[in-house]
């Protein structure tokens, strides 16, 4: 994650904002993947979602990926915790790379830190993106 733009439609940030403080009250103690959401949501564009671009990944896109290091390319679905399932390549948005490309867009790299370094990933593709499509209530 950088100081890069990153773009979130109205609906979504709301019900981002939800799901932390929904976790906050549960009487969770300090998380650091609500806080890392949390920081993405403060610096992002908040766009309405009828004119978020096609090429942005936004809650429940389909996105191709390359691994920069490995060149291995990989396909998630960015969802909400609930819907979470790596079986189905369903990554929750609380996991550190659905936070990390949460917003951006094809072309970008997005770096986040694992045990083992730092992972840099390319977006080559939003195969699905809800807006695009006119499901605005996903």
């Amino acid at each position: 994650m950088d100081n890069k733009i990153i773009y979130i439609t109205k609906a979504d940030i709301k019900k981002l904002r939800n799901l932390i403080a929904g976790v906050k009250m549960s009487g969770s103690k300090s998380r650091a993947d609500l806080d890392a959401l949390e920081k993405e949501l403060n610096r992002a564009k908040v766009v309405n979602p009828k004119r978020i671009p096609e090429e942005v990944i936004t809650m429940n896109s389909k996105v191709r990926l390359c691994d920069l290091a490995s060149g291995e390319e990989m396909i998630y679905t960015i969802v909400y915790p609930s819907d979470a399932n790596m079986e189905h390549n369903k990554i929750s948005v609380l996991a550190p790379i659905g936070t990390a490309l949460l917003g951006y867009r094809v072309g970008d790299v997005v770096e986040w830190t694992v045990p083992s370094g730092v992972r840099s990933l390319k977006i080559q593709e939003v195969l699905y993106q809800p807006e695009s499509v006119g499901d605005f209530e996903l």
